[in-house]
């Protein structure tokens, strides 16, 4: 589904990005061109290219930040270099496709003469060309905003986020989800799952209202670290501001990143960076680990579903139909381990008598398997959590090298990371957060391993009498 409006949208998109880079700094620029790109343009909408990947506002953003400081300040992207892991990772990333459609050569039969086909040699190019545009957030954040100013440089782009997105929220909690329809001609999802707690819950220009509550939260903490740091002057706005984003994030009424939200307010006000990093890390080897702990029936799904149930009955059934789904595409996922089903949604369960789609994939990690097998999620999860423990190796290995705004993304990725066990809000975002971290990263390493190399070169050498 698209329209002419969204069409031009996205393809005036360039020139708003070429704007950017000539009035900001090369880290703000990409900020604010990933950044508003995610916010305000049109969903469902792409730009058909032959034999390439059809660009959308998840990746038209990075790719035009991509071409124009490549082209005005000459700069390219460090794909393969630093870290060997990252670089097995990138490349695991970028490869794993071709094998997943060479080996998904065969259709599967639904009955009564229906089928969904094989897959093709064009589709691991194209695969492989749409997994290279989503990890180019990274690569640009890598290279870009590798600086403790540029983390608060982050933090500050999202507090100001709120304050753009504080008018169209409040518009869709009382008039129902309209902003995309009035700009774009057309809605994004179903009007249905905007019914929320007897009200609306937003969905402004982004996939659901689920993807607009992460993002509010993510600015809720962004201003929470902004308003921890001060100076105290500047908190006069801070704190108002702060108390808006927690108001915009109620209104949103998605009850998990209230959650989040609640269990991070210790952290944002009262943790040290090394406090914070050691949490996150934590939850970065719990995330990469959960669909073995799910097969293994190690996670506590039993108290979970008591807990929904105490705070609502819908909620109970919404997660009883969401294990029920998920054990069946593991099951599915494991017939086909390493590599996957590919994609037309071979991954999927179908009625054979009638060919209807039997199972619903919400969490990315679920998705991702069935589609990509194991290799294909070790590789994405991998490089998404792969920053957050390095990091917090450098903040161990150096006490007070990790500042709080690079504790404060760090944080941010981490909490993105858990709700991508539930929803798949794997966005623009995340591979932006993840690449800075990346980047700080293997900067305070290389500053750290200089000082002991100018230590040993410094120190007296002893001589045998």
């Amino acid at each position: 589904m698209s329209s002419t409006i969204a069409l031009l949208a996205l393809l005036i998109w360039p020139f708003v990005v070429w704007v950017f880079y000539n009035r900001m700094a090369p880290g703000r620029a990409l900020i604010w061109s990933v950044l508003t790109g995610y916010m305000f343009l049109p969903e469902l909408a792409k730009i058909d290219l032959p034999m390439l990947p059809d660009p959308d506002k998840h990746m038209l953003p990075a790719l035009a930040a991509a071409v124009i400081s490549w082209l005005m300040l000459g700069r390219t992207l460090p794909v393969f270099t630093g870290n060997m892991m990252v670089r097995v990772l990138v490349a695991g990333f970028l490869i794993s496709p071709v094998f997943t459609a060479l080996l998904n050569t065969d259709p599967i039969f639904l009955g009564h003469g229906r089928e969904i086909q094989g897959m093709r040699i064009y589709d691991s190019i194209a695969i492989t060309g749409t997994e290279a545009m989503y990890l180019l957030p990274l690569f640009l954040a890598r290279r870009d905003l590798a600086t403790p100013e540029a983390m608060r440089d982050l933090l500050m782009a999202l507090t100001i986020a709120a304050l753009l997105y504080t008018g169209p929220i409040l518009i869709e909690t009382v008039m129902s989800p309209q902003l995309h329809i009035w700009v774009y001609g057309y809605f994004q999802h179903d009007m249905s799952q905007a019914v929320r707690f007897g009200g609306w819950r937003p969905f402004v220009f982004m996939p659901h209202g689920l993807w607009v509550a992460f993002f509010v939260l993510s600015c809720l903490i962004a201003a929470g670290m902004l308003l921890r740091l001060g100076p105290a002057p500047a908190r006069v706005w801070q704190l108002p501001v702060f108390l808006l984003t927690c108001a915009l994030l109620i209104l949103c009424k998605s009850f998990g990143p209230i959650a989040y939200a609640l269990a991070a307010a210790p952290l944002v006000f009262l943790a040290t960076p090394r406090q914070i990093l050691g949490v996150v890390g934590l939850l970065a080897v719990v995330v990469i680990l959960y669909p073995l702990l799910r097969g293994a029936h190690l996670v506590p799904v039993d108290y979970i579903s008591s807990f929904a149930g105490d705070l609502s009955e819908d909620r109970a059934q919404s997660f009883g139909y969401r294990l029920m789904n998920e054990d069946l595409l593991l099951a599915r996922a494991a017939e086909r381990p390493l590599f996957g089903w590919g994609g037309y949604g071979r991954g999927f369960l179908y009625d054979p008598a009638t060919g209807i789609v039997e199972t619903v994939a919400d969490g990315a990690w679920i998705i991702r398997i069935g589609a990509f097998g194991w290799v294909g999620y070790l590789v994405q999860f991998g490089l998404l959590c792969l920053p957050l423990w390095l990091l917090a190796r450098e903040a161990r290995l150096k006490p007070g090298s990790v500042g709080l705004p690079a504790a404060g993304v760090a944080l941010i990725l981490g909490l993105n990371l858990v709700d991508l066990l539930p929803n798949a809000t794997l966005t623009p975002l995340s591979w932006l957060m993840a690449g800075a971290i990346l980047g700080q990263a293997e900067a305070l390493r290389a500053m750290r391993e200089a000082s002991l190399a100018d230590l040993r070169r410094n120190q007296p050498r002893r001589t045998l009498i």
